[in-house]
């Protein structure tokens, strides 16, 4: 009998590309639902990626993680969403708002026109079966963050908004050293469950102050480490919040600031403040 060798990892690749239809998403893709996203991205996340969002206070960061975190889910990716924020109960009533295309405010008050209604509760029908799961960051340590993924049937993302609330497993002497040290234990995480670890970063600069405001990867805190460990460095830049009535009102350009494994730019989406909402300028139903 005559033993094949085994493949190498060279190999391996050219095989699974054979085997792949064209044009579609490696199997280890993890869409962020967002179209212009994931063809920047070549087809979106990829697992075991560590993928920082940035941006200034007041940016939507929160929204728009929450926005990927639920586009994902839709098209059946296993998630799980840790809020330092929002309780559980919170952050579920804000989601149905983003997918109801309602105010907060609406929903808890009932103030709802019967169209409105209608739409939170075809929302709340998609939610119910989502393939999502909410946790509390807030005293949570390392390992308890590990068992929560664990209890996730083969997770696909993980969402940690902010990334200053992790607990690393061990502290540093300061602030921005505990930060350097929870990213990469972050970047671990996304290794060790073979998923998309994708964490909210506040700048720790003021951009403001610059000529040009757009969120740079030397705005990211962490002593270097976040964008030392990061694949990929997402920055959200919204003109109305520098130069009010110098830009379209909502306008968001999301920079690619770091992409390990293709190209950096942006891409345009669209921030709807009322709902917290943001959409694909090239495809705003998606």
């Amino acid at each position: 009998m005559v033993r094949r060798r085994p493949s190498t990892p060279a190999e391996s690749l050219v095989e699974r590309i054979d085997q792949s239809e064209p044009g579609s998403p490696g199997k280890d893709t993890v869409p962020s639902g967002f179209p212009s996203i994931d063809k920047m991205l070549g087809g979106g996340f990829r697992r075991r990626d560590f993928v920082v969002l940035a941006g200034d206070v007041g940016s939507g960061k929160s929204s728009l993680a929450l926005g990927i975190a639920l586009r994902s889910a839709l098209l059946g990716t296993p998630t799980i969403f840790f809020s330092g924020e929002m309780s559980e109960e919170r952050l579920m009533e804000r989601a149905l708002a983003v997918e109801g295309k309602a105010t907060v405010d609406e929903i808890r008050s009932g103030k709802l026109t019967d169209p409105a209604r209608a739409m939170v509760g075809a929302a709340a029908v998609r939610l119910r079966g989502l393939p999502l799961v909410v946790r509390g960051l807030h005293g949570l340590s390392f390992e308890e963050l590990h068992e929560s993924i664990r209890m996730i049937p083969r997770p696909g993302l993980v969402v940690i908004d902010p990334v200053v609330l992790v607990e690393p497993p061990r502290a540093g002497p300061t602030a921005e050293e505990t930060l350097a040290l929870a990213s990469r234990a972050l970047k671990s995480l996304a290794l060790d469950h073979d998923a998309v670890v994708l964490a909210v970063a506040q700048v720790a600069t003021n951009p403001a102050t610059r000529e040009d405001p757009r969120p740079t990867l030397e705005d990211l805190g962490g002593l270097g480490a976040l964008k030392q460990h990061a694949d990929q460095v997402l920055a959200i830049y919204r003109e109305e919040m520098y130069r009010p009535g110098g830009g379209m009102e909502g306008a968001t350009e999301l920079i690619v600031a770091k992409n390990r494994n293709g190209p950096t730019g942006f891409v345009d989406l669209y921030f709807y403040r009322r709902w917290l909402r943001f959409e694909d300028m090239l495809d705003p139903e998606a």
